[in-house]
């Protein structure tokens, strides 16, 4: 059988790519750093503060936009864009958000360095990260702003590349660093000198790589064992913040603002839905007269977020069924998110097939997670919603354990499906191949082309 490659090869390759526009940006004036409005941000609680710290944002912004890193590196509204779009695309990247019912201060950006995976361990490739590029930014934040800031803790999402090269194919993706740090500890493991100091601090702090929690270790090849751990903030909501917000938690990433472009849905009462949705299923309920039409415009993220509002009882519940019966993970609840201009229902869930050595194929562990795990509960998931529910895709994220024990490493496959195609198919109308056939399937954030015959 032929050899699949994910992408063709080019004459230039991604480290010559990430030079070139390292050159390209040395010899032209860095663009003037913005700051999002605070008009622009839908809830109060979060655009209150945006309108208290705009010009200390603003200043730092510019600040961090002018620090050279080992690699190119932008502030950004989005994680894993492409090295070729990040000069031009939103460089606002420093955001009040909400995690886990605490109101943070977070920093987003995309890292243009590529690690070799033969090389470094997912730990010290999340260590290079931290130490390169999270320390230089948070001794920026914490002398542009108060330390008595107005808020729970101080958050970073940062994107790098990854490279792996194999006989059978050459494969860059990308890894997600996310720190969450209480406010008090991000301004102690800024004045800290030794990595002892600094690990103290990172223990009992969050610590994510691509949607796993992970025990960043800044001295040792492998990761800590996470149960281990003191985690100071809080796993689930709690009455502790010091910003508290009605407005419910969206993800597409792990640190998800509360902001938006204007709404193209009106703003109307919604209809009148099950109060209890701990009887029965948690079916969502339909609310025809408020949910964003596709036929008539686009829908943009406040329309995602209003539906996150409108429906966070049942999706509640619907996280808290799915946490025992469908294998979801607790840190990331079923959220209403937009992909390319239409409304998703995203949903993560952790496979419960243990694969082998990391350096198998990735599209053989893609085959096996949506015919062996992700295909056999897609029934009985997509029973949980309602059929009158506007949305038009489903978006389930697999992250796969790439070896035993706390410490393996580990990846996401996501299936963003179209609703219709998945009904067809848990129907026995089309075939599983059919119904990948029209979704996208990504591994790490990069797009696969995934044949479930060739791969066998």
């Amino acid at each position: 059988m032929r050899a699949m490659k994910l992408r063709p090869s080019f004459r230039f390759s991604r480290r010559t790519l990430f030079l070139a526009i390292g050159l390209a940006t040395s010899f032209s004036a860095p663009p003037a750093s913005a700051q999002v409005s605070p008009s622009e941000i839908l809830n109060p609680d979060l655009r209150a503060l945006e309108e208290s710290y705009f010009q200390q944002l603003k200043t730092l912004n510019q600040s961090i936009a002018r620090t050279k890193f080992p690699f190119p590196f932008y502030l950004s509204r989005f994680v894993g864009l492409d090295p070729a779009h990040q000069t031009e695309a939103d460089s606002r990247g420093l955001e009040f958000a909400r995690f886990h019912d605490r109101v943070i201060l977070k920093a987003t950006g995309n890292y243009n360095v590529a690690y070799d995976t033969g090389r470094l361990t997912q730990n010290e490739r999340a260590a290079s990260t931290f130490r390169t590029v999270v320390l230089p930014i948070l001794e920026q934040l914490t002398a542009a702003v108060p330390e008595d800031l107005a808020c729970d803790g101080i958050g970073f999402e940062i994107s790098h590349h990854v490279h792996t090269r194999e006989r059978s194919y050459d494969y860059e993706g990308k890894e997600i660093l996310v720190v969450v740090l209480d406010r008090d500890d991000a301004w102690a493991l800024a004045r800290a000198s030794t990595d002892s100091a600094r690990q103290e601090i990172l223990n009992r702090s969050k610590v994510y790589v691509s949607g796993t929690d992970f025990g960043l270790s800044l001295t040792e090849r492998d990761p800590l064992n996470v149960q281990a751990l003191p985690r100071s903030i809080p796993a689930k909501p709690d009455a502790t913040s010091t910003a508290r917000s009605s407005t419910f938690v969206a993800r597409s990433s792990l640190l998800k603002s509360i902001h938006s472009r204007p709404s193209v849905s009106p703003d109307v009462p919604s209809p009148a839905g099950d109060p209890n949705p701990a009887s029965g299923n948690p079916v969502l309920p339909s609310p025809r007269a408020v949910d964003p039409s596709p036929a008539s415009s686009l829908p943009a993220p406040a329309d995602a977020e209003r539906l996150n509002e409108k429906h966070q009882a049942q999706l509640a519940a619907l996280a808290k069924e799915g946490a025992t019966k469908f294998h979801f993970a607790d840190y990331a609840p079923p959220t209403f998110m937009v992909f390319r201009d239409e409304i998703a229902l995203q949903m993560t869930l952790r496979n419960s097939i243990q694969f082998g050595r990391v350096k198998g194929s990735i599209y053989k562990r893609a085959a096996q997670s949506f015919d062996l795990f992700l295909a056999p509960q897609l029934k009985d998931l997509s029973d949980r919603i309602s059929p009158d529910l506007q949305f038009q895709l489903f978006d389930f994220s697999v992250l796969n354990r790439l070896s035993p024990g706390v410490k393996g490493s580990s990846e996401a496959i996501e299936f963003i499906c179209p609703r219709t195609a998945l009904k067809q198919f848990v129907n026995a109308e089309i075939t599983n191949q059919q119904l990948l056939d029209q979704s996208v399937v990504l591994v790490n954030g990069v797009r696969i082309a995934l044949n479930l015959q060739l791969v066998e």
